[in-house]
This record gives C-alpha cells, sequence and structure tokens, in this order.
C-alpha cells in the first residue's frame, strides 16, 4: 500500500483546513490546528463559521463567514500562497462547496480530504439544510479521502441510514457506492456490532479492503469525528498508508476518550486529546540535516 503523501525531509506542508472555529467544545478548527501542528504541518485556516459553541449546548451562537471566504482566498492568490492538501469538514452554506471547488482548481495537486461533517446517529446537525447536506454530498466527487460516518455515507448516497450495526456486505455495497460517487478512498467510520467494540473499514485506490476494531467505550463525546479525520490525515502527512493511518487514528481517539473522562463535566466539554499530542508528533522522522 502506498502512501498518499511523500513526506520529504524536514520540509513543512501546508494544509488548508476549511472548517468552522468553535469557541467552546473543542471540535473542527479547535482540534484540526493543534493536530496538524502537532505533526509538522502549517494549518492554513479558512473558517466556514463561528460558533461561540459546539450545537450540543443550547443557546449557541453561529456567523456565517460565506461572504467573506472568496477575498479571503483571492488574498492568499496575492501572497503566492502554496498548498499541500485541503481538508473540509463542517460547512455553513450550500455556496461554500462552490468555494472548496474553486480552492481545488488553484491548488490543483493538492491532496483533497473531505470529512462531509453534516449528521450522527441518523441525524442531522440543526444547521444543516436539505440543500447543504445535498452540495456536501457533491464533494465526494474527487476526494482523495473522504471519511463520512454512517449516516453521512447514506445521505452521500441517498438512502435511509441503516442504523449503527450493519454486516460486511453492507460495507462493501456502500463502500462501493461511496467510490462511484467519485471518491478515490474512503474510510467508513463508527460501526458497531453490539459486541463493545467499534469499527472502520478502509477501502480504495490506494489501499486494499481493510478494518480496524476498538474497544467501544461506554459514552459518546462531541468532537470525536473531527479527532478521529485530524488524526488520520496527521498521519497521512507525516508518509504513513492510509491503512496505518487509520488504525493510527482510531487508537488515538479510544485514548483521548479516556483521558476525557477524567476532567470535569466530560460529556459537555469536547475531547480531552491535549496531553497525547506528543503521539502526533511521534509519528514524524524527520531528518533535519537533508
Amino acid at each position: 500500500m502506498e502512501p498518499l503523501y511523500k513526506r520529504e525531509g524536514a520540509y513543512i506542508p501546508r494544509i488548508a483546513a476549511i472548517h468552522d472555529l468553535c469557541g467552546y467544545g473543542k471540535c473542527s478548527l479547535g482540534v484540526a490546528i493543534p493536530v496538524l501542528s502537532a505533526a509538522g504541518c502549517d494549518v492554513c485556516p479558512v473558517p466556514t463559521g463561528l460558533f461561540s459553541s459546539h450545537t450540543a449546548f443550547p443557546g449557541w451562537y453561529m456567523h456565517d463567514t460565506t461572504g467573506i471566504l472568496h477575498d479571503y482566498l483571492e488574498a492568499w492568490k496575492g501572497i503566492g500562497v502554496d498548498i499541500d492538501a485541503v481538508y473540509s469538514g463542517f460547512l455553513g452554506a450550500p455556496e461554500q462547496v462552490d468555494i472548496i471547488k474553486s480552492v481545488y482548481e488553484t491548488y490543483p495537486k493538492a491532496l483533497r480530504v473531505v470529512d462531509p461533517v453534516m449528521a450522527d446517529n441518523g441525524k442531522v446537525y440543526p444547521t444543516y439544510t436539505p440543500e447543504l447536506c445535498q452540495a456536501m454530498a457533491e464533494l465526494a466527487n474527487g476526494a482523495d479521502i473522504l471519511t463520512p460516518n454512517l449516516t453521512e455515507a447514506s445521505i452521500i448516497l441517498g438512502i435511509d441510514w441503516p442504523g449503527a450495526d450493519i454486516d460486511t456486505g453492507t460495507v462493501h455495497r456502500m463502500i462501493d457506492g461511496l467510490r462511484e460517487k467519485g471518491a478515490k478512498n474512503v474510510v467508513l467510520k463508527g460501526i458497531e456490532h453490539g459486541d463493545g467494540t467499534i469499527h472502520n473499514y478502509i477501502e480504495g485506490e490506494s489501499v486494499d479492503f481493510t478494518e480496524t476494531t476498538n474497544e467501544l467505550l461506554p459514552y459518546k463525546l462531541h468532537g470525536t469525528g473531527d479527532l478521529f479525520a485530524s488524526a488520520l490525515l496527521a498521519a497521512v502527512m507525516a508518509g504513513k498508508d492510509l491503512a496505518c493511518a487509520t488504525r493510527f487514528a482510531s487508537d488515538f481517539v479510544v485514548d483521548a476518550m479516556k483521558v476525557t473522562a477524567h476532567q470535569p463535566d466530560f460529556q459537555n466539554r469536547g475531547v480531552s486529546f491535549e496531553p497525547l499530542l506528543g503521539k502526533i508528533s511521534d509519528l514524524l522522522d524527520l531528518n533535519l540535516e537533508d
């Protein structure tokens, strides 16, 4: 299995991280920036919205940044910013999909990583309209790495959510369907089989069908999907192949969830990954004399 990104010497790759910025709750850019920075990447944020907190809290505030993004990105062109990967997540409006496509056109050689953040456990997030879900589904076309959960995969495929427990045949059909939509490599995440474990399945142009298995902890936390995708990309940008990167991300999220359980009000505050960032840095094997 070939890595999707070849890390060369001491070079620091640049990643356009197209996510919202959340003041409290540790998700999106609040996760992507430290995790990818720990992997020796230069994270260039493109904020798709500003949130006071994640939307599981009552009374959250959102500011849609769609209106500023064109000028924001045009200014990058004016100073010659180069990008090695485009990593998108939560979006604030359907028009932002067109903006991401324009970023792809500006940086045609950049790795395209799409975490189609829009739903979980059979429910669409409260800021997502049917139009935004449909626009988000379009990003599957051409993604080098697509990382949906089962609900998001169902939306992209236009099928009913099958529940958290699906058999291997259904996994294959869903991944095949996502690849037919244009995704080059798919990581289908968060499948439960009722045996105390949680599974992710990977398949694509650069990776054979692979399964990861981890302990299913007896609590859920907000932001684990963002942490998973960010840790996976961190490993990819460190030169790991996609199967290895998925295993690393799966283990990292479970370890961070265990750390989180020791924090006050832990089920609201978001996943506590900070003490584990050294594991991200350990992915690197840089020869600074190159």
